[in-house]
């Protein structure tokens, strides 16, 4: 059943990628996370909290490479607010390991830093955690929840796929209190805009818009989660469900890490018909 929702949150992949993602999740199942001794867990690449694994009923391990936009991979903000949740209901259930393989040892402490991501991570300078269990080349199926004895039983990345984070949360939860989307009854919305160019301006200044979603159904309209393409653009808005003929507003901000012409995607994922939406901003930060 596991292994079938895991799939199934992956149908809108092309059938191609779907063979693969499957041959990995088969693979993967069950499988038993190796661990050496000596990985030394840090505060923002300073202060060691602690070297041994956690015993906790759960784990979930997050491992990268660091290849391309680690921001975008990471996403630090939404795992802070996300980690936040499960250990305010989960009664310390669950440990999150990170570990990170740099490839600019640098660049990851700023981000680090700028996130105040204060979790403990451990930098595997030398990769030696990938090579143990040479993880899947593909980042989105680098993150595993574990059980008390480190056996994978689920993968996927919580962060980039909602469907992945309401699955976790059925375990953690043992299915007692885990929203099941599927049953929650449907409204209808009306996006004030879908776009925002911003056209030229000055990189190392913030830009900022807002969304309206109004919702015109006549159910309670409820966000799941808002997902961007990139770390350097932020949204926040409010958690609570809005009521029919009320509306919800999306503060996007952009930060540019560095000048240039960009095309970011916010994805919405809601109870609302046609769900999940895509919003655009665009500009060239010179």
């Amino acid at each position: 059943m596991i292994l079938f929702a895991i799939l199934m949150s992956f149908h809108s992949c092309q059938k191609k990628a779907n063979v693969e993602i499957t041959n990995v999740v088969e693979e993967w199942i069950n499988r038993e996370i190796k661990f050496d001794d000596g990985y030394i867990f840090t505060r923002l690449g300073k202060d060691s909290v602690y070297n041994s694994i956690p015993t906790n009923k759960y784990k979930i391990l997050v491992y990268t490479d660091s290849v391309g936009c680690v921001g975008c991979t990471l996403r630090l903000s939404q795992w802070m607010e996300w980690i936040t949740q499960i250990d305010s209901i989960s009664e310390n259930k669950v440990s999150f390991l990170f570990f990170i393989h740099p490839k600019d040892m640098r660049d990851l402490l700023l981000l680090l830093c700028s996130q105040n991501f204060d979790v403990p991570v451990c930098i595997d300078r030398n990769n030696s955690f990938y090579k143990l269990n040479r993880f899947p080349s593909n980042a989105m199926l680098q993150t595993f929840l574990l059980d008390e004895h480190n056996k994978v039983l689920a993968i996927g990345n919580p962060m980039h796929n909602p469907k992945i984070k309401e699955l976790y949360m059925k375990i953690i939860l043992d299915k007692k209190q885990a929203l099941v989307s599927e049953e929650r009854k449907q409204t209808k919305i009306m996006i004030d805009k879908k776009y925002m160019d911003w056209e030229t301006f000055d990189w190392k200044k913030q830009k900022s818009c807002e969304f309206i979603l109004t919702n015109i159904g006549k159910e309670l309209l409820a966000v799941d989660n808002v997902i961007t393409s990139c770390g350097c653009t932020t949204v926040e808005y409010p958690k609570e469900p809005v009521q029919p003929g009320k509306s919800l507003t999306l503060k996007v901000k952009y930060q540019a890490e560095h000048p240039e012409h960009f095309n970011k995607t916010i994805t919405v994922h809601c109870n609302a018909e046609g769900s999940p939406f895509y919003l655009k901003i665009s500009g060239n930060a010179k």
